[in-house]
């Protein structure tokens, strides 16, 4: 039989043009207001059923959950087709009885004209740029439009509040440290992507009664958030136009302020403490790592014994590995691409609605990238040299494929490994002409860029953070960022909720070290397993869900390591066998 023709439109999908201004109404949402899609409940309004049916698709995609129909069912988001009069009564009905503290976000997106009276409601105020609050309606509804560009301000101070608001966990876990007086006196260097929600982390060990001093690199510092720190009190040695030579002797200075703990991002700081400051090591409790590629240099260091503090692995973490990188990663990195493909010029723009995509890696992180690709409508192909990982592809309905053979068809490619030179010269040269290259995350030369040049490739801008990189010998294909890590260098790191998950672990860690730091060993030490659990019973509160009482079932067959843990402590599990009669 032959096999179907996958350029033949497929009569359940979206028309081209639809799926484009779906896709589009979702990123500018999530950009504007920096928040996570999945999980939430939402509610279409109104609309072309056309419409409403591409929207939904693309949510449900994307992991969000329809809400239930009627007055007082529980909703965090109207997407409003509609009518004005339509979106009002459907707010009217989102807000009755609604608890105090349950955020409803209003996104008008009506394609052709305003499906929202933003003066319906009263008087309006900036709760961030492109989010506007409606304080005599309620302190909980925002309106967002898909219509309006956000304001040109840095407005920190307000995306500082914005974070704050959508991090109950990390909150919770702060106070309790508060209360416990347990970091007072102890001093955290925080190394991590200086931005409104790393300074809800730093703000939140400072009302804790840490000591905290912050370090970031030149691409990674916002500015106008290290100013808000500053202001508070927290001491910041980052800037964005400081040089290679000016961040280590920003970072060094950092340490010189003797930290007893570290929060690392990349391990960056960490192997430099180890490098340049030796002496530190004895002095310090330890240090807490929440990126795979991080941790992959400390394994090798404790190896070889060569780590000289225990650190946490806060990216092993279930409440981080599962969210964080899968969810977290997964939108930003896709939609941070795709916001820079768009922005660029119609004659340099191609069009990538419908088309072939190529995700390199299929860890959390990769499996997050394809599923958001998918729910915008790519075609995606996996490229893992792992094959239990490649055969995990196979099973969640990817084509797979050698990158070097997948990259020739591809319109988009996104290398998302943590690996150098993954997508390889060889690779690079494979690539079909005008295609477009970003990494997840990563590390340095993730995308073999500096081997392109070496070898005659040419780089010319075309646009913000886009290059065209063209070799002597090959295709001239779009470069995003240099090959940087796309989801905070060209937007604003993952969604604040999964950071609240991933900033809660990382407070768990912070706990650990304070706590017993001496007596863990000098190595990469898995976090405590009741970090994860406790973490993940007030996040799912927080989105409106109820899990199981602790120690109740979990695995297949109802029992979980958190039962068997929960026994008493003088009666042993019974292991033994009963399926042969009676073992007594």
């Amino acid at each position: 039989m032959p096999r179907a023709d996958p350029t033949r439109a497929d009569p359940t999908r979206a028309d081209p043009a639809t799926s484009a201004w779906a896709s589009a109404a979702v990123r500018h949402t999530a950009r504007v207001t920096n928040t996570l899609l999945a999980a939430r409940r939402f509610r279409v309004v109104g609309g072309d059923p056309r419409d409403a049916a591409a929207l939904h698709a693309s949510l449900v995609g994307l992991g969000a959950r329809p809400a239930d129909a009627g007055a007082g069912a529980a909703v965090d988001q109207l997407w409003c087709l509609g009518t004005p009069e339509q979106s009002a009564a459907a707010v009217e009905d989102a807000t009755a009885d609604r608890p105090r503290g349950a955020l409803l976000l209003v996104v008008d997106a009506g394609r052709h004209v305003p499906a929202v009276d933003e003066d319906a409601f009263g008087p309006t105020v900036l709760a961030r740029p492109g989010v506007l609050g409606v304080p005599t309606l309620s302190d909980d509804v925002f309106l967002v439009s898909t219509g309006r560009e956000p304001e040109d301000d840095p407005a920190a101070e307000a995306r500082i509040r914005w974070a704050r608001r959508s991090m109950p966990v990390s909150r919770a876990v702060a106070d309790e440290l508060r209360q416990g007086g347990l970091l007072r006196g102890t001093r955290v260097g925080v190394s991590l992507f200086l931005e409104p929600k790393t300074a809800v982390l730093s703000l939140l060990l400072q009302d804790a009664g840490a000591e905290v001093v912050v370090y970031a690199h030149a691409d990674e510092t916002d500015d106008a958030v290290a100013a808000v720190l500053r202001r508070a009190g927290v001491p910041v040695h980052a800037s964005s136009t400081a040089t290679v030579a000016e961040q280590r002797a920003l970072a060094l200075a950092m340490l010189d302020t003797r930290p007893h703990v570290l929060v690392d991002d990349g391990s960056h700081v960490i192997r430099l403490v180890h490098q340049e400051r030796p002496d530190l090591l004895p002095t310090m409790l330890g240090a807490a790592e929440e990126t795979t590629s991080g941790l992959r240099p400390l394994r090798v260091m404790a190896a070889r014994g060569q780590l000289g503090i225990p650190v946490v692995a806060v990216n092993d973490a279930r409440t981080k590995t599962f969210f964080d990188n899968r969810y977290g990663t997964g939108q930003s990195t896709v939609f941070a691409t795709l916001d820079l493909v768009d922005a660029l010029d119609p004659g340099v723009r191609p069009d990538l609605t419908g088309g072939r995509a190529v995700v390199a890696g299929f860890g959390h992180v990769g499996e997050g990238v394809a599923l958001v690709l998918r729910a915008l409508g790519f075609r995606v192909t996996v490229a893992d040299t792992d094959p239990v990982r490649a055969l995990q592809a196979v099973f969640a309905g990817y084509e797979v494929a050698p990158l070097v053979d997948a990259v020739r068809t591809a319109d988009l490619v996104v290398s998302a490994t943590g690996v150098a030179d993954t997508v390889s010269l060889a690779v690079l040269r494979a690539c079909a002409p005008g295609a477009v290259l970003s990494v997840a995350g990563g590390v340095d030369q993730e995308i073999a860029v500096e081997d392109a040049v070496a070898a005659g490739a040419d780089r010319t801008t075309v646009g913000r953070q886009v290059e065209r990189l063209t070799l002597p010998d090959g295709p001239g294909v779009l470069l995003l960022d240099g090959g940087g890590c796309i989801n905070i260098t060209a937007a604003e790191g993952n969604p604040i909720e999964v950071m609240d998950l991933s900033f809660a672990a990382q407070l768990g860690a912070v706990r650990m070290l304070v706590e017993r730091g001496d007596e863990l060993d000098r190595a990469v030490v898995p976090i405590d397993p009741e970090v994860d659990e406790a973490t993940a019973r007030v996040a799912l509160a927080a989105f409106g869900a109820r899990g199981g009482p602790p120690g109740g079932g979990g695995d297949e067959g109802g029992t979980s390591a958190g039962a068997l843990a929960a026994q008493p402590v003088d009666r042993e599990p019974d292991v033994r066998t009963r399926r042969f009669g009676d073992p007594t």
